[in-house]
């Protein structure tokens, strides 16, 4: 079986995360660039993904969708780039907490106060996130505990988990905390995500060029 890792992405997406997390890894990796309204829900590709989103990996026959379980996926397929803390470690119960916090109450309170979504105050035990007063919180929690989330080694959690702090930052849909600023800045100068960042800036610039 074919061990092939082919890349389904936009470069103006959640895509990003994905590209970054493929440098960490270090494996080689076939990029297939969809357009959004075209090619992302084309039969083709809505074969890989029937969201018809990107981003979305195939490694082999395995296809893997969601950019924090395509984080986690690429971690465990390759241990030899230890982006994971080992099974036992005890390191990784909080890598696993923050994966999916980012996933999970991190996500929905965001883009519910993007969206102007009130939860009034005595619905808050409905919503997983409570408020995003303590959501808030909690991040700034994870960041300061120790160096990176899961502990003093960088891991998928944290090109996952750092990905939504770097992006709640540029668009100001975060809190502007100096410990979120600190804990981004350990991340975004790492050669992994310095590189990725320039492949897809770059084919932004080639697509605009050529419209």
């Amino acid at each position: 079986m074919s061990d092939e890792l082919t890349f389904y992405t936009n470069p103006m997406s959640r895509g990003r995360i994905v590209r970054w997390m493929l440098e960490e890894v270090g494996r080689p990796y076939r990029t297939e660039v969809l357009d959004y309204g075209t090619t992302m829900k084309a039969p083709a590709y809505l074969a890989i993904n029937p969201m018809g989103k990107v981003p979305a990996i195939r490694h082999g026959e395995t296809v893997v969708t969601e950019a924090g379980a395509v984080c986690a996926y690429l971690a465990d397929a390759f241990p030899e780039a230890g982006l994971a803390p080992a099974h036992g470690d005890r390191a990784r119960g909080a890598y696993y907490r923050w994966m999916f916090y980012a996933a999970g109450p991190f996500e929905a309170a965001v883009t519910n106060r993007s969206l102007n979504v009130v939860v009034p105050p005595e619905r808050k035990g409905m919503v997983g996130y409570g408020s995003f007063e303590d959501v808030m919180d909690t991040l700034e929690y994870a960041v300061t505990r120790s160096e990176y989330v899961a502990g003093d080694r960088f891991t998928a959690a944290d090109v996952y988990f750092g990905s939504s702090i770097g992006w709640g930052l540029m668009f100001g849909s975060i809190e502007k905390r100096p410990a979120f600023e600190a804990y981004f800045a350990r991340l975004a100068g790492r050669p992994a995500a310095v590189r990725a960042r320039e492949i897809d800036d770059e084919l932004i610039a080639s697509a605009q060029a050529k419209g």
